[in-house]
């Protein structure tokens, strides 16, 4: 049973409260009553001289913001004239002291690309005329109109869209369809790159040669370093080499030198020379004839008697510089693996930072190896040699043939060969070699030209020796479809032929079309994943789309000549190098650590009589050396002013993303054309 409530203690609460709440009010209103405090703000007089000082100051610093604005307008605008102005004058210069007999100017693309710019500018014209004519509003049909322009016009429009545009739009799709398959590519080799990353996958070495002093652990290996008139760079390559951390007796070094230019060979002589005294396993080697070029010289560099003796060989061209560790961080990965063939180490580049050109190299090498080498090592154990900082088992070389002649990228030959025979590759993406990125863009253009022809060849000359192999299904679709078919034919392939030619084609025939994905969207996205392992050329991002489209006439002019044997794909010529050392104090460094292995009588002589010599010769040399110089490229040319060209079209048409990237593409082909990107020499 509940009690009852007790109403006669509420009723005595209420009462207290209302008691306190009146104390409360009367002692308030008497503390506001007797202690209030006034204060009287007096309002500023209009004769203030105060007011007055701070208003004239308030309108000169007015005065001074507008002055600075327009002072830094001005400086903008004068900086802005003078750069056009410079460049102008450069165009026009190059442009009078152009050679007309270039390679360019007569061959077959060429031609084309001529042919159709001039097809470009004549359909512009006749686009201009309908334009103003307001014909694009009420097109005129055949059969209504007598005028010759009108029934000109009626004719082309009915053309276009009856037997034109069809073809044109089926090239397109399938230009486009390739295009998916090649982003698809990219994004999978990012998300094995990603997984990579997470389960920080990556080949582990059984054996490790750290501080042992018994020599006999350490295996023999061979070190050649081939060279083509490196006058640039022979002496940083070979100081590299010779102050490397391993047993001297274990190691033998060929300097393997096909110059032409007897300067250039009595300097490199004198290298070697001064290496022997310091104690150094070092031999020149010089062949009378330079036949295969670089797969020439380390094929006859194999056949000395002595290479048996010998178990690995690391190879690096002129311009590489391993570290010290080298050796000690890629031979330990031969213990135990008696298949593995090849331990490839990444480039790291010296002048990554040195122009444009250089950055958005660095940009595309980075993806190569931090995404494709290093994904494709760890899942498939197969890559593609990339023909310099990377150890070889001899015995590998010699089971699948040796260094061949027959195409100009012996390094990829060597590596399919090898992959056929079932030999593994490893890829080691922590050990970096400095090397050094061409700065011009000639020297850069000579380069993609053999890297993108000698693919073709290869492909044209083991295709059926791939069919023929005893792999499995899986590794032959791998081989001919990914590593050849779509990354090395493909991509240059819809690349030039959808944004170069395609495109600017849709402007002038209309019921064909491209969506505004295809052209902007997919290829901006593509282009965030490849800078990806660069994070810090971000800011290049859009001159790296846009200079990708633009080398695509060049390495589709390669995959070209390579696939049907034209003469230019033959053609090997050795990248320029200029020499930029990634430490100052290399030399000095070998120096150094060389002096206790020779007396100091016979160094002060050697150094003061050889260095006299070589830099006597060297000046020489420089003397007589050619001018270099900037030059046109009348492929780009002609490109540029079909894009730009058909910009023109795609305002008329106010189609928006088309016009900007029409634009901005025809801008770049023309800073190429004019080669305004890389070094400066004129």
């Amino acid at each position: 049973m509940s009690r009852a409530q007790n109403h006669e203690f509420q009723e005595w609460w209420n009462k207290q409260r209302e008691k306190n709440h009146e104390l409360f009010l009367d002692n308030n209103h008497n503390s506001n009553s007797n202690g209030i405090l006034t204060v009287e703000i007096p309002s500023p007089s209009a004769t203030d001289p105060t007011v007055e000082k701070a208003r004239t100051r308030s309108a000169r610093q007015l005065s001074y913001l507008w002055q600075l604005k327009f002072q830094q307008l001005a400086n903008s605008l004068a900086w802005i004239t003078n750069a056009s102005l410079h460049l102008l004058r450069t165009a026009n210069r190059r442009i009078s002291s152009s050679d007309s007999s270039s390679d360019s100017a007569t061959s077959k693309l060429y031609r084309a690309i001529k042919f159709f710019l001039i097809l470009v500018i004549l359909l512009l014209c006749f686009e201009l005329v309908a334009y103003f004519k307001g014909w694009h509003f009420e097109p005129p049909s055949v059969g209504s109109t007598t005028a010759i322009v009108e029934r000109v016009y009626a004719n082309w429009l009915e053309i276009r869209a009856n037997y034109l545009a069809p073809p044109l739009q089926s090239l397109a799709n399938v230009c486009i369809v390739l295009f998916l398959i090649q982003s698809v590519d990219r994004v999978v080799l990012m998300l094995g790159c990603f997984w990579i990353k997470f389960r920080r996958l990556k080949p582990r070495a059984s054996v490790e040669y750290l501080d042992s002093h018994n020599v006999e652990d350490y295996p023999m290996v061979l070190i050649q370093i081939p060279m083509c008139n490196e006058r640039e760079v022979y002496q940083q390559s070979i100081a590299a080499v010779c102050i490397m951390d391993w047993p001297k007796e274990r190691m033998l070094v060929q300097v393997l030198d096909d110059s032409d230019e007897l300067d250039v060979q009595l300097l490199i002589k004198a290298e070697v020379h001064k290496w022997q005294q310091r104690g150094v396993r070092i031999i020149y080697r010089h062949r009378l004839m330079r036949t295969g070029y670089k797969a020439g010289n380390l094929k006859s560099a194999m056949g000395c008697d002595y290479v048996k003796d010998y178990e690995f060989v690391a190879i690096f061209d002129a311009d590489f510089q391993p570290g010290p560790d080298f050796l000690k961080k890629t031979v330990p990965y031969f213990k135990g693996n008696d298949d593995l063939a090849l331990v490839q180490t990444r480039w790291a580049f010296v002048n990554k930072d040195e122009n444009l050109l250089t950055r958005l190299q660095n940009i595309n090498l980075s993806f190569h190896f931090e995404v494709e080498q290093q994904v494709n090592g760890v899942f498939i154990n197969f890559f593609g040699f990339n023909g310099t900082a990377g150890v070889w088992r001899i015995k590998a070389l010699e089971e699948c043939g040796g260094w061949l002649e027959r195409t100009t990228v012996e390094d990829m030959d060597i590596a399919v060969r090898a992959h056929l025979f079932g030999w593994k590759f490893i890829y080691l993406n922590d050990v970096k070699c400095l090397c050094e990125l061409p700065e011009s863009y000639e020297a850069y253009k000579k380069q993609q030209h053999r890297w993108h022809s000698g693919p073709m060849q290869l492909f044209r000359l083991s295709f059926f020796d791939i069919l023929r192999s005893k792999m499995s299904i899986a590794k032959k679709g791998n081989l001919i479809l990914l590593f050849f078919l779509l990354r090395k034919l493909i991509l240059p392939f819809y690349s030039f032929t959808l944004f170069c030619i395609i495109l600017p084609l849709t402007m002038f025939i209309t019921e064909a079309q491209l969506p505004a994905w295809v052209v902007c969207y997919v290829p901006g996205i593509m282009s965030v994943l490849s800078i990806l392992p660069a994070p810090r050329s971000f800011p290049f991002i859009v001159p790296y789309l846009l200079f990708e489209n633009t080398m695509s006439v060049t390495k589709f002019n390669a995959m070209i000549s390579g696939l049907f044997r034209f003469g230019s794909s033959y053609e090997w010529i050795v990248t320029k190098k200029l020499g930029r050392s990634s430490e100052a104090d290399l030399v000095a460094f070998a120096e150094k650590e060389s002096e206790p292995l020779i007396q100091t009588t016979s160094l002060q002589r050697s150094s003061s009589e050889s260095g006299i010599d070589d830099l006597n010769k060297l000046e020489t040399s420089k003397k007589t050396g050619k001018t270099k110089r900037n030059r046109l490229y009348r492929k780009e040319l002609a490109l540029a002013f079909i894009l730009l060209t058909a910009s023109v079209r795609s305002l008329l048409s106010a189609q928006g993303i088309h016009f900007y990237f029409l634009l901005f593409q025809g801008i770049t082909f023309l800073i190429v054309g004019l080669d305004l990107i890389g070094e400066q020499v004129s």
